[in-house]
């Protein structure tokens, strides 16, 4: 017994002292890799990732197993995500050797238009009710990627999950809490608390939910496709629960929904192709963060380091501001990516940045356009092929309103339009896909993939991107080091909705920072505030070609969990 605590003692002590030097100093216990070589499966929720298991073991793909595990969350984590929402991918085509990229985001109602919100004098479009609710677009991307990299039938990537709806399962502890704080922004929401509530409230950690209604809808895409969500019962059931409550989301709207099949983006960090998928979303945010990044020694900075978190913050506070000016539907509007993407540009915005104070505010790029909560998974399967895709409904229980017996919650996607200036590039119009916050993202070198990986938390998705890149290729974490490790969140940027950036924003850190780089920080004029562990959901895969070996992580600030076989 001795021998034991004495081993037990010398792994814990290994584990820590390696956690310490990568992170310069501070001690950051985290939890394995998890490895394996014939499929991995890495989800925000354990009954997820086993689903995605369980798929790739009867001989599924990793997108067969990617949409079941999507499907499954859209029943266990229901304030983050579901078929009344969008979804976006990154896929690795193993036998081609190639990168696809696909947007699956839905279009505003055709019957909208921004003078309804002016003449209403709203200067946003509210989170809730009817009013930010467009188009779903997770059903059709289903369809069409599943079309693409799929093999076993639809049907049985959804049983687990309608089998989940009926029989119930044990709700998990961070998903209790999620729909704990925020179900009082959806109560009242017509068709809410049926579904969510049944009991006068939302489940209790542990306790065991059913969603019924859900399964039912399940079973009905299941046998009739994805024409049954858009032009069958389910979308009549839509247009006339909208029409009921004074929404615009018509059957026609519906009806007429398409995805776009879209070329990923990409930029070369110190050796590394990182790659996101290009407008309506921020993933090219993150892109333009690497490329000020990369013309510093970040290495010799050190994680944690004053020096290194200034520029972070700098780097992050001039992608945003092209973010709010550039970044939206370019169906509808010229993006200057070329430019945005380029090695001058990026010199020429790093050269903005004071290295010893921050700054109150950065301009946008001056180029000339022409006006024209969320889940993420990742699935690799045995032949090499590698599911990059993040799915939701924008913000916690999102819009909160519940279709008569449908079991889902219709995104509020439609909040993120500005409404006050016609001339925006974001400015609401009929049929346009609103700006996007969601973003998958992937890793490739020498045109050979490294890994697939992605974080939840909307306007922080392209900061938490930036530091996983970081923390891997400059501080040579591991890839669960690389999530677990403390982060910053940068808020207060201008944003696509029209608002604006005010004294320099607030630098939010987590737990785990020593005080004296807070000090440091403040110093340069930071406005530091902290967090425990709130900007969470990380996972990733990785691939070790020469030994045919995948490793997974599945960071410990969410009920998560990464698992293979």
């Amino acid at each position: 017994m001795k021998k034991l605590y004495t081993f037990l003692i010398f792994i814990f002590c290994c584990t820590t002292l390696a956690a310490q030097d990568r992170l310069t100093g501070e001690t950051h216990t985290t939890r394995s890799e998890v490895l394996a070589r014939h499929g991995m499966a890495a989800t925000s929720q354990p009954l997820a990732t086993q689903v995605a298991l369980d798929v790739l073991k009867k001989g599924g793909t990793a997108m067969d197993a990617a949409i079941a595990a999507n499907a499954m969350l859209g029943l266990v984590e229901p304030a983050s995500c579901g078929i009344g929402g969008d979804i976006f991918a990154i896929v690795w085509d193993a036998d081609e050797q190639k990168l696809y990229g696909f947007n699956g985001s839905g279009r505003a109602p055709k019957s909208i238009s921004i003078d309804y919100f002016m003449e209403q004098g709203m200067k946003y479009v509210p989170f809730s009710g009817p009013l930010p609710v467009t188009v779903p677009g997770c059903v059709d991307g289903w369809f069409a990627l599943h079309g693409k990299f799929g093999k076993l039938p639809m049907k049985e990537l959804l049983q687990p999950a309608i089998d989940y709806g009926r029989e119930g399962f044990p709700v998990s502890e961070v998903i209790a809490y999620e729909m704990a704080s925020s179900y009082k922004y959806s109560e009242d929401q017509p068709g809410f608390a049926e579904t969510y509530m049944p009991l006068g409230r939302p489940p209790k950690k542990g306790e065991v939910f059913k969603n019924p209604n859900l399964s039912n809808t399940y079973e009905k895409i299941a046998e009739g496709g994805r024409d049954a969500f858009y032009k069958g019962d389910i979308a009549r059931t839509i247009d006339t629960y909208m029409k009921k409550h004074g929404g615009f989301l018509s059957y026609e709207d519906l009806a007429a929904h398409t995805s776009n099949w879209v070329e990923p983006v990409s930029i070369n960090y110190r050796g590394y192709d990182i790659w996101e998928l290009p407008p309506n979303g921020q993933g090219t945010a993150a892109l333009q963060m690497l490329n000020i990044l990369e013309g510093y020694d970040i290495a010799s900075m050190g994680f944690g380091s004053a020096e290194y978190l200034h520029v972070l913050t700098e780097a992050k506070k001039l992608a945003y501001e092209d973010r709010a000016k550039f970044y939206a539907d370019p169906a509808f509007n010229d993006i200057p990516l070329e430019e945005l993407l380029s090695d001058a540009y990026a010199a020429q915005r790093r050269a903005l940045i004071d290295p010893d104070k921050a700054a109150d505010s950065y301009p946008a790029g001056d180029m000339e356009i022409e006006s024209g909560n969320t889940t993420y998974l990742t699935v690799a399967d045995k032949d090499g092929n590698m599911v990059s895709l993040i799915q939701s409904i924008y913000s916690e229980f999102a819009s909160g309103m519940v279709p008569d017996g449908l079991g889902f919650v219709l995104q509020n996607r439609g909040q993120m339009f500005n409404v006050q200036d016609p001339d925006h590039a974001n400015a609401i119009e009929p049929g346009k896909r609103p700006f996007h916050t969601i973003i998958p993202a992937f890793m490739t070198q020498n045109g050979k993939p490294v890994m697939s990986f992605g974080l939840m938390g909307g306007a922080v998705q392209p900061q938490g991107h930036t530091q996983i890149v970081v923390n891997i290729v400059d501080f040579g974490m591991n890839l669960q080091e690389a999530g677990d490790a403390p982060r910053m969140r940068h808020s207060g940027s201008s944003q696509p909705t029209g608002s604006k950036m005010t004294n320099g924003g607030t630098l939010n850190l987590e737990s785990g920072f020593d005080y004296k780089t807070i000090r440091e920080l403040e110093k340069k004029g930071h406005d530091v505030t902290f967090a425990v562990g709130i900007y969470g959901g990380y996972q990733a895969i990785k691939v070790d070609l020469p030994n045919k070996v995948y490793t997974g992580a599945s960071e410990s600030r969410k009920d998560g969990q990464a698992a293979g076989y």
